[in-house]
């Protein structure tokens, strides 16, 4: 018993540095040429259609819609003869996708915006996945609330409109009136795959698709779901596009 209160009392929480490094188990861009031969095993492979074979084992990936399975990547090794060169890199996608984001640091909202961001997050039809780590960035490990980012009720209050989850039919009215309320100047930030890209659900009758189709949309953060680090970089790039503006 004494031995877990001295854990306790000596053992400190280390509060996470936000940064484009993922952990060693982290898939980050997928790089390396393709064989021609598995191009289209490929492309077949990717449950969201990220992957688009181009021919000569050249190949696009669409990051707002990939989940970052890796499926590609194993398709390519098991159709080549030999090993192939496609495989995940230790890169982030995110500096990618935020390239209006022009400084990424602690500082940009204290001495760029003058005051907190204000961020209202709308659940458009998601997993909850994209929302527990968002809960994630709370904690002491991340601490989002040392940058001076405060969620709010009500997007009359908000800077910015957080969406997660892919958009459904029965809440594209509530994104549309949510953005709509919100005061000049305003930002959108698609959260995870499915509010990025869409395809994570595929077509329905019950599905509008990704965040676009509905509203404007100025960042997108990959993953299925995203990393609490990766949210938080893309809130202080938006405190930095909103400096822009106001």
């Amino acid at each position: 018993m004494l031995k877990m209160f001295e854990r306790l009392f000596s053992d400190k929480i280390a509060t996470e540095p936000v940064t484009f490094t993922g952990s060693e188990r982290y898939r980050g861009r997928i790089e390396g040429k393709c064989p021609a031969e598995a191009l289209s095993d490929c492309a077949k492979a990717c449950p969201v259609q990220a992957f688009q074979a181009k021919g000569d084992g050249e190949y696009t990936i669409d990051y707002r819609r990939c989940i970052f399975c890796g499926r590609c990547v194993e398709a390519a090794m098991k159709t080549a003869a030999e090993e192939a060169g496609l495989h995940h890199s230790s890169e982030d996608v995110m500096p990618v996708l935020m390239e209006n984001a022009r400084q990424i640091t602690s500082e940009i909202i204290k001495e760029k915006l003058g005051r907190s961001l204000h961020v209202r997050h709308l659940d458009a039809g998601s997993c909850n996945a994209c929302d527990f780590e968002m809960g994630a960035m709370s904690n002491p490990v991340y601490d989002l609330h040392r940058f001076g980012v405060h969620f709010d009720a009500s997007p009359r209050h908000a800077d910015l409109l957080m969406v997660t989850g892919v958009v459904t039919r029965n809440l594209e009215e509530a994104l549309r009136k949510s953005y709509e309320a919100m005061p000049e100047p305003k930002l959108v930030l698609a959260c995870g795959a499915c509010a990025a890209g869409g395809n994570t659900y595929g077509e329905s009758y019950a599905v509008v698709g990704a965040a676009d189709k509905v509203v404007p949309v100025d960042l997108y953060v990959p993953g299925c779901p995203p990393r609490p680090s990766a949210m938080i970089a893309a809130l202080l790039a938006a405190a930095d596009m909103l400096s822009e503006r106001l």
